[in-house]
């Protein structure tokens, strides 16, 4: 038999079965995989630890400008230099463009706290899950608050006698705020 005369009836068979296969109903997952058990508590707080634009979920603690820059300088100028401006990781210092939002027109733009990031409360939780780079989340709240303090005022958008805590920080209202645009579609799954 040649060649041609085998793949007639063995693309027939390959159609039938992945006809079968796509109107047959997927296998249900089975109720348990037999390992694991469900978290505590304890254990979904202690890993619960975002915090939304509106403030929602800032822990308790208080810092200062003053007590942000000896923070910066002992945990985060070796990446970030010591002005903020100049370290070998990306600057977070710096509000210019002050005028307009190009920053889709120009890639060669540095996007800044002053510059570019829409909420202080998120500034917050980034600094609070990543920062510093080799040891992340090991810096405690007061910490923290004491470090986006510090730099906001480096950027110019607080004074430097600012303190935050879970009050405050969720009233300043960063330059590039109202430069993006809320997610507003509706339809389909509703994650949120």
């Amino acid at each position: 038999m040649s060649a041609r005369g085998v793949a007639g009836p063995a693309l027939a068979l390959a159609l039938v079965f992945a006809r079968a296969a796509a109107s047959a109903p997927p296998a249900p997952e089975p109720p348990r995989f037999g390992f694991g058990r469900p978290a505590t508590a304890a254990e979904i707080r202690a890993w619960d630890i975002d915090v939304r634009p509106d403030g929602e979920g800032l822990p308790p603690g208080r810092g200062t400008v003053a007590q942000g820059a000896t923070v910066y300088a002992a945990k985060c100028a070796a990446c970030h230099g010591a002005s903020g401006r100049n370290g070998p990781f990306g600057a977070l210092v710096g509000r210019e463009p002050r005028a307009g939002f190009p920053f889709g027109r120009d890639p060669s733009l540095a996007r800044t706290v002053g510059n570019y990031w829409p909420y202080a409360t998120t500034l917050y939780d980034y600094v609070n899950r990543a920062m510093p780079w080799m040891q992340p989340g090991s810096l405690e709240p007061d910490e923290v608050y004491a470090l986006v303090a510090y730099l906001l005022f480096l950027n110019q958008i607080v004074p430097e006698d600012t303190a935050l805590d879970a009050a405050t920080l969720p009233r300043i209202v960063m330059p590039a705020r109202d430069r993006f645009v809320r997610d507003n579609r509706r339809g389909g799954p509703e994650i949120r």
